[in-house]
């Protein structure tokens, strides 16, 4: 069957027996939430901005959008000032079932909720919202067409006039064979979690790339067990591809934005305390077990802001 990537992607990760309706993330691929709780500590404290800066509402949400096992909103609850803790409203939203075991106040939600004041969170969720891949030909930008079964690809029809508004605006293809990958659903799905930010913020972490260093042939990528495999659809493997943050901080403004940080994650968490900064070595000698628990504690957050992994993601961080 030949369906435009977009379409294949929608049916093969959430679709009825989709990969992410049957699959447990962190049994495919490693994040920042599974790679050290350090990084929910930095986003605990990232609440607690958010609270002062609001004056400190009776009730202050939190949500995480795309929040698989619930493990982020889990730690954070455990990293809170009691104070704060007390306040939060905390919301996971996913289309997976909620997982057995989570905590009892943490809300499980297939939807936004309707309003939000506080953090609004998205980590490696944009990147699975299925897209269109577009490919140049001599006779203009055409649609990409996939065989679900095989991974097989040709080219299809032209494209509809917001696509290709969205191609030339913020991925221009100069060369015929050059592809890239439409963002626009992501742009509207990042839209529509500013037009329920009441007040506060809202985070976008991601593999991102910015519009005048766009990857020449796309960044579609198959995930499973750990591995890159090819992108077939079929539903045996998670499908991704980099998102295009600029273009989304430019819906998040239209939809109410009054103020947009474009970062990567290295710059974000050293902002938040996270150095990774090796414990002094007298401390091993006065202290051996503190000293090997400060040095573990220095290389996980050494992975979170390596800039060649994990802290190479883009932050996008925008207010309302």
């Amino acid at each position: 069957m030949w369906l435009t990537w977009r379409v294949a992607t929608e049916r093969a990760l959430y679709g009825e027996e989709g990969f992410y309706l049957r699959e447990r993330p962190s049994s495919h691929f490693r994040t920042s939430v599974t790679a050290s709780a350090a990084f929910a500590e930095a986003v605990a404290r990232m609440v607690a901005e958010v609270d002062a800066e609001l004056g400190e509402p009776d009730v202050l949400d939190l949500v995480d959008i795309g929040a698989g096992e619930g493990v982020l909103l889990t730690h954070v609850l455990e990293a809170a000032e009691p104070r704060l803790r007390d306040r939060l409203r905390v919301t996971a939203v996913d289309l997976s079932p909620r997982p057995p075991g989570l905590p009892e106040r943490i809300g499980w939600s297939r939807s936004l909720p309707s309003e939000i004041t506080g953090l609004a969170i998205a980590n490696e969720w944009l990147d699975n919202v299925p897209l269109d891949v577009v490919e140049q030909t001599p006779d203009g930008p055409r649609l990409v067409m996939v065989d679900v079964r095989t991974g097989e690809e040709r080219t299809g029809g032209p494209l509809r006039p917001g696509d290709r508004e969205w191609l030339e605006r913020w991925w221009p293809l100069t060369r015929v064979g050059a592809r890239a990958e439409i963002g626009r659903p992501r742009d509207e799905a990042w839209a529509s979690v500013l037009v329920r930010l009441t007040r506060g913020r809202a985070i976008a972490i991601d593999y991102a790339h910015p519009v005048d260093n766009r990857p020449p042939h796309g960044t579609l990528t198959g995930y499973r067990d750990g591995a890159v495999v090819a992108p077939i659809p079929d539903g045996t493997c998670d499908i991704t591809a980099h998102v295009a943050l600029d273009a989304c901080a430019e819906a998040g403004r239209r939809a109410g934005a009054i103020s947009t940080t474009l970062s990567t994650q290295r710059e974000a968490l050293r902002e938040l305390g996270l150095t990774g900064a090796r414990p002094p070595l007298d401390l091993a000698r006065s202290d051996p077990r503190g000293y090997l628990r400060a040095l573990a504690r220095a290389s996980e957050e050494g992975e979170l802001i390596d800039p060649a992994g994990l802290g190479g993601f883009g932050w996008l961080d925008q207010r309302r």
